[in-house]
């Protein structure tokens, strides 16, 4: 046991220091690595094209020459005219000049105001002080024109270094040239070696794992591409309805802030922020009065949180697979490693990690932590919840779920699945009771509050009295006695404590709305069980039993009410039970069962072939009974319906 805690913590410890080494070597490695990164995102975006270009016969070192050149084309066509337009709005500000020195006095504060005198006062002390400085530098420069006139005063020298040559001592024009070249050269030789490059990275880490490694590519290839260009769409749609508004507004060179617009969405959270300060400003100095500013900055507020919120989540749906707290603590990480760029390739390589962390085991970690799928199961999290004593989010946990799905879905899913881990958990002795018993009290009333509505429940005991009243009628008019049968009336026994009691109102619940007239017995005695069910004269008994713990107890209940009526109809409901069902039916009825219910679903469809619901004529209930049809039909064992 020692040597295996020693182990897995020299194994986390060996993945502290890779991943050390790993961001050590992607800051001190940039002026190389960042180009790559590049070129990787730029060969997912251009393959479609080339592989399009190579169907129609194109030569592949020609398509790929093509296909860069075009795209640098595209590129260089927009920075040139984006820069001739910035230059042309430059030249027209001065055009502007008492529009902008209008809106500035605006700004300025009354010079009969407190702050105004204040703020007066203080720009008399700065001359002031400005006067004192003046002479002070007047004093100092005198003394430094001395400089070097005695060994008291030397002379301050400062070594400038030579370019040693290295890349990443290159900066300015030169060092982003450089940058664009290796980008080029990357991106040329990826997309013409696109196959052999993923040939030496599956033989490089697939090795025993080709499947997995296959699926993991395939996989991250998908995502990257499909949300590099929905993204591209996107963004496209934006700046064509920003170029659209602005015009329509009468800004001078909406195209440019249309382009622009586009462009800086491709940058996460800071991006569309640029975009709309430019072309605000721009306003200000242009349009007389507030309103068509205003105008620019709903305009701007309305599509990105319309966007953001809406549109892009609609379409990229789950081809990303990052929650929002990744996206945002990838774009501060790959930023402070990469800077701007970083910010652009955050989202793309994080997506590259998730990949990872779905497909390899020991680095599931990388899901867990920026993936947006659950990491627990809802009836975990619900469980987990009431474990917390947290009502209130055990609660949204079932509305969250039942948005999704039907309330029968929600009962044999979420809740049953739950109860039987607390169940599990009470007979390890691993819950006191009090926990126990706030479970158990807080589950049973969310699912009262679950089940039928005031109107369905008044609906169907409308139906049940006019079926009554109008059986002496249907005599006397010669109709058929049976078109007038009342409800069958079924009750649902729990076996042991007060899970079962729980299962048992939920099956009463959708018994209701099958058309039939249940009952849930209260939990108690077993005397006391037995006398309140043959009050209501049930057609069929279901007794509710939750294992692995209510076998005896089962069978216990089945020979007391085989004992009081040797004719009455007994279905056994044994839910989510795993082991063999036949021989558990057999035990605990003595062998005059073969079958036993393990869901809902089959219970209520055992019932209606036992006993036929009358108002299951009623198209609602026929729609119910239906989709219990369909819920049976999903699950691995259907032969309890077979043999009923």
């Amino acid at each position: 046991m020692n040597s295996t805690n020693t182990s897995r913590e020299i194994s986390h410890l060996l993945y502290v220091i890779v991943a050390v080494v790993v961001i050590a070597v992607l800051y001190l490695a940039k002026t190389v690595i960042l180009p790559l990164a590049l070129a990787v995102l730029f060969t997912f975006l251009l393959a479609p094209l080339v592989t399009f270009l190579e169907r129609i016969r194109l030569p592949r070192f020609l398509a790929i020459a093509c296909v860069i050149l075009a795209a640098g084309a595209i590129l260089s066509s927009i920075g040139l005219t984006a820069a001739r337009q910035l230059l042309q709005v430059a030249d027209e500000l001065p055009g502007y000049a008492s529009n902008i020195h209008e809106k500035v006095e605006l700004l300025h504060p009354s010079k009969m105001t407190s702050y105004a005198r204040a703020q007066r006062e203080l720009d008399r002390l700065s001359e002031q002080i400005g006067f004192l400085d003046l002479d002070a530098t007047a004093d100092q420069h005198r003394d430094s024109r001395e400089l070097g006139a005695s060994p008291d005063r030397p002379v301050s020298v400062r070594e400038v270094g030579k370019n040693n040559g290295r890349l990443d001592a290159l900066n300015g024009i030169l060092g982003v040239m450089l940058s664009i070249l290796l980008v080029v050269v990357f991106t040329f030789f990826m997309l013409l070696e696109r196959e052999d490059l993923r040939n030496r990275l599956i033989r490089l880490t697939g090795r025993g794992h080709l499947n997995l490694m296959t699926q993991a590519m395939d996989d991250a290839s998908h995502r990257v591409s499909r949300y590099l260009s929905l993204q591209l769409l996107v963004n496209t749609c934006y700046g064509a309805i920003i170029f659209g508004a602005l015009h329509w507004i009468g800004l001078p060179h909406a195209l440019l802030w249309g382009a622009l617009a586009g462009l800086l969405r491709f940058i996460p959270y800071i991006g569309a922020p640029i975009a709309a300060l430019l072309p605000t400003l721009l306003s200000l100095a242009v349009f007389n009065g507030w309103t068509h500013t205003l105008l620019i900055m709903a305009l701007f507020f309305c599509m990105e949180v319309l966007t953001a919120n809406f549109i892009e989540p609609h379409i990229y749906g789950k081809h990303i697979g990052l929650s929002s707290l990744a996206i945002l603590v990838a774009a501060i990480f790959w930023s402070l490693i990469w800077g701007p760029v970083g910010l652009i390739l955050s989202v793309p390589l994080t997506v590259c990690l998730v990949v990872v962390g779905s497909h390899v085991p020991s680095m599931e970690f990388l899901a867990v932590l920026l993936g947006d799928q659950p990491v627990i199961s809802p009836e975990a999290h619900y469980y987990q919840r009431l474990l917390a004593n947290d009502e209130r989010e055990a609660s949204q946990v079932l509305e969250e779920y039942l948005n999704e799905t039907s309330l029968p879905d929600l009962y044999a899913s979420l809740l049953i699945p739950a109860l039987s881990l607390a169940e599990q958990d009470r007979h390890r002795k691993a819950l006191d009771d009090a926990t126990v018993n706030f479970i158990n009290r807080t589950t049973k009333d969310l699912v009262e509050e679950l089940g039928l509505s005031k109107e369905e429940r008044k609906s169907i005991t409308a139906a049940i009295e006019a079926s009554a009243i109008e059986s002496p009628r249907s005599a006397t008019d010669g109709t058929p006695a049976s078109a007038a049968i009342p409800a069958k009336k079924i009750a649902c026994i729990p076996v042991r404590d007060e899970a079962d009691e729980i299962i048992a109102i939920m099956l009463t619940q959708l018994l209701e709305r099958a058309g039939y007239s249940a009952t849930a017995i209260p939990l108690g005695g077993l005397d006391t069980m037995l006398a309140e069910m043959a009050k209501t004269k049930p057609d069929v008994v279901c007794l509710s039993a939750l294992p692995p713990y209510t076998m005896s107890h089962a069978r216990r209940v089945y020979r007391r009410l085989r004992g009081q009526n040797a004719d009455l109809k007994i279905i056994i409901g044994l839910w989510n039970y795993t082991d063999d069902l036949v021989k558990a039916a057999s035990e605990i009825s003595g062998g005059e069962l073969e079958q036993a219910s393990t869901t809902l679903a089959q219970a209520i469809l055992q019932v209606s072939l036992i006993a036929p619901a009358t108002l299951a004529t009623d198209e609602k209930h026929l729609g119910f009974l239906g989709s219990m049809v369909l819920l049976t039909v999903k699950e691995p064992d259907i032969a309890a319906l077979d043999d009923a």
